[in-house]
């Protein structure tokens, strides 16, 4: 399994892990080879004239902060006797005098990284990973000169941070600018320039080896991957199409020793471009937001709901003062276009929504029950400092007597009664039919039902009784569908779609 990595340090290990690409540690590297790009690959004749525009754009990041002094390291417990006891007890022993001799003061480290210049007033992009927690910051040219940089602003969830120097009298910079990442295609030839290992700037070529990858780093991810050697202290440079424009930043490698195996990514210039604007206009971002939950539309759910091939992203709840619910939307509805983009998937609509502008009114295109329909909706702000809150603990009480129940699709369900909603902790709000058991081994159970969650619907029909829920079931099977789609509650009210077959 691919796991993140420190950002400085030494390099080292023997599985394959996903490492940030900068932040490179001075003095990181001390000996040993790196393996070079597996495959020989017949590339452009030369980047030389286009490399000799852009070079002068893109800097070293290095930064330095204080870190408090280590904490001392505890002797290890061996066994009396043990052969190793006075070996362990005189190495320790050095350690601690070496610390006491330094006397626990706290230490400045430093660290290098890239980026480039998008302004010739100084705006210089670089990740936001390169920088955190650095007490100075410095942008050093390829000329040798050496600016102080001031942090504009950040966003953490695409790593992304905004930094500005000021020229020195009488000299401009060299900047470069975004192209649209958009019209890349699988094959195209890049340039990824940057500062690995702390070796100064330095330039490597290769093609796009997929897009839209998502390797979990945040909500947005949207990677460009590159075969193009990224090494670590390569994070915050860019990466150039064949015109010298800048279609992404370089953030993240996989390996499995801290060099390039051939397998980078890069933020899209696409994604990156509304969130460099907002930092520079606000200090900060300011991304859309509508209100909803959402989930995948597997095969089942697109069976059920007469979409054909799985495609958009179903919207599971709807907050009840948000924009969504303001504009119509509703649970069981599946986004398929936004704001004239097209959904294709659970992971493009938070995207989309995203870079959409606070305020504006868009169109929203919904599959509901089985037919289109637009609705329009004004996009409000995420406010990304609000923490869920915590459900309050429910009060203990007595078990509720036994129920009347019917079994079906593999679970046993039962009127919600005020004996069941106390015993299963339900919110008085929440109405359906509630679930008793659920058979080991069923479709059910894959799904993740438990005693305690309610039926709420099936296939948008709202359920209140056993009853309801078998009514529906049979008239399921005799329009040929082959499952349900059911809406799921748990107690706290957090809703979700599933589909089970109908047997």
């Amino acid at each position: 399994m691919f796991q993140y990595v420190e950002r400085s340090g030494t390099l080292s290990g023997l599985v394959p892990r996903l490492f940030l690409a900068g932040a490179l540690a001075a003095g990181a590297l001390a000996g040993g080879a790196f393996p070079a790009h597996a495959a020989a690959v017949k590339g452009p004749d030369t980047v030389a004239d286009t490399a000799a525009q852009i070079m002068d754009a893109v800097v070293n990041i290095s930064t330095s902060q204080t870190v408090a002094p280590s904490r001392s390291v505890p002797t290890p417990e061996l066994p009396p006797g043990s052969p190793f006891e006075e070996f362990f007890e005189e190495f320790f022993k050095r350690r601690q005098q070496q610390g006491d001799e330094d006397g626990g003061r706290p230490r400045r480290v430093s660290s290098l990284g890239s980026g480039f210049v998008i302004d010739s007033s100084g705006l210089i992009v670089t990740n936001n990973h390169v920088i955190a927690d650095a007490d100075e910051i410095f942008a050093n040219f390829a000329d040798g000169s050496k600016l102080k940089a001031e942090l504009v602003g950040r966003d953490t969830k695409t790593d992304l941070a905004l930094l500005k120097v000021t020229p020195e009298a009488g000299k401009t910079l060299k900047a470069v600018k975004f192209a649209d990442s958009d019209v890349l295609r699988v094959g195209d030839w890049v340039m990824a320039i940057g500062n690995p290992f702390g070796l100064g700037g330095t330039l490597t070529v290769g093609v796009i080896s997929a897009r839209n990858r998502d390797i979990n780093s945040g909500p947005y991810d949207n990677f460009l991957q590159t075969d193009a050697a990224i090494n670590r202290g390569n994070s915050g440079g860019p990466l150039f199409n064949m015109d010298g424009d800048v279609i992404g930043i370089n953030t993240a490698i996989i390996s499995p020793s801290g060099g390039s195996i051939g397998i980078g990514f890069a933020v899209p210039s696409n994604t990156a471009v509304p969130v460099v604007a907002q930092l520079r206009e606000f200090g900060e971002t300011r991304r859309g937001w509508i209100g909803v939950r959402i989930q995948a539309v597997t095969p089942e759910i697109a069976e059920s709901l007469s979409l054909g091939t799985p495609r958009g992203a179903l919207i599971g709840s709807v907050n009840d003062d948000g924009p969504a619910a303001k504009g119509g939307l509703k649970a069981g509805d599946v986004v398929i276009r936004f704001d004239g983009k097209e959904v294709k998937d659970i992971r493009a609509l938070p995207i989309i929504v995203a870079d959409t502008p606070v305020d504006k009114e868009v169109d929203v295109v919904v599959v509901r029950r089985g037919k289109e329909e637009t609705l329009r909706v004004t996009v409000g702000r995420l406010d990304e400092s609000e923490a869920p809150e915590a459900a309050a603990p429910a009060p203990s009480k007595p078990d509720a007597p036994p129920a009347a129940s019917t079994k079906v699709l593999g679970v046993e369900v039962a009127e919600l009664s005020p004996e069941l909603r106390t015993k299963y902790k339900i919110k008085d709000e929440l109405k359906g039919v509630v679930i008793l058991k659920v058979e080991p081994g069923s479709a059910a159970a894959d799904r993740g039902l438990a005693a305690g969650y309610l039926i709420v619907e099936v296939n948008q029909e709202a359920t209140a009784t056993p009853k309801d829920v078998e009514d529906r079931l049979a008239e399921l099977k005799k329009e040929g569908k082959r499952s349900a789609l059911l809406m799921i509650s748990d107690p706290d009210g957090q809703v979700r779609f599933t589909a089970l077959p109908i047997d």
